[in-house]
């Protein structure tokens, strides 16, 4: 994985981590866990605060899906610590989070997170990873643009339901426009296995089957 970033599929670095919690490890600190690392520009901006107190509305939800968080940006500890404090003091938010000083630029240069073209520091990135340490999503956002913790909720739900299941989420589950909230059949492999799967469950063709939990 050296000289490029990590992808899909691939094992979350290992990385010591500076945070407003003391030092960590990663992936290692969150392992029997799901974990989700976010980056954001810098402290004290419109946006970023908007995404950390829309996070820590939704704290409860993701730790009940066995779910932590774990925020990001180039700004030093000093800076985090007393941006959470304003966050406290004046929105009588507190984040519970612990927030990665990256101020080296070190993490964000090995997970890609500092995009040249929209300036030096991090965009907004999102590392969905599971309990055995793999990476199973990345989003980027730029800097204008606030990202929607519901669908990193519902990405965190989507990947459970498919790892307990063995199956796939349709589009804008579980409202989706065709199933609702039902989901895809893994598609057949054989030809005696397609006749099967239309004798056994709902299906648009023998390769679109679905079916509700």
């Amino acid at each position: 994985m050296e000289g490029r970033f990590p992808l899909i599929g691939e094992k979350f670095p290992e990385l010591e981590v500076i945070t407003t919690h003391g030092k960590i490890k990663l992936p290692d600190h969150y392992r029997g866990k799901w974990f989700i690392l976010f980056s954001h520009p810098a402290d004290f901006t419109p946006v970023c605060t908007t995404e950390f107190v829309a996070f820590q509305k939704r704290y409860d939800q993701f730790k009940e899906l066995n779910t932590e968080l774990i925020g990001l940006s180039i700004d030093q500890v000093f800076s985090h610590i007393k941006w959470v404090q304003w966050i406290k003091e004046n929105l009588k938010v507190e984040i519970k989070f612990p927030i990665i000083a990256d101020d080296t630029g070190q993490v964000s240069g090995k997970l890609g997170l500092i995009h040249p073209g929209k300036g030096t520091n991090t965009v907004r990135a999102v590392f969905i990873v599971d309990p055995e340490s793999t990476i199973r999503a990345i989003l980027y956002y730029p800097q204008e643009l606030g990202r929607n913790m519901d669908e990193i909720l519902r990405m965190i739900r989507g990947f459970q339901v498919s790892d307990k299941n063995g199956v796939a989420i349709p589009a804008n589950w579980p409202n989706n426009e065709l199933v609702g909230d039902e989901v895809i059949i893994p598609p057949a492999m054989t030809e005696e296995e397609a006749e099967e799967r239309l004798k056994k469950y709902d299906c648009f063709d023998w390769w679109f089957c679905h079916k509700k939990l």
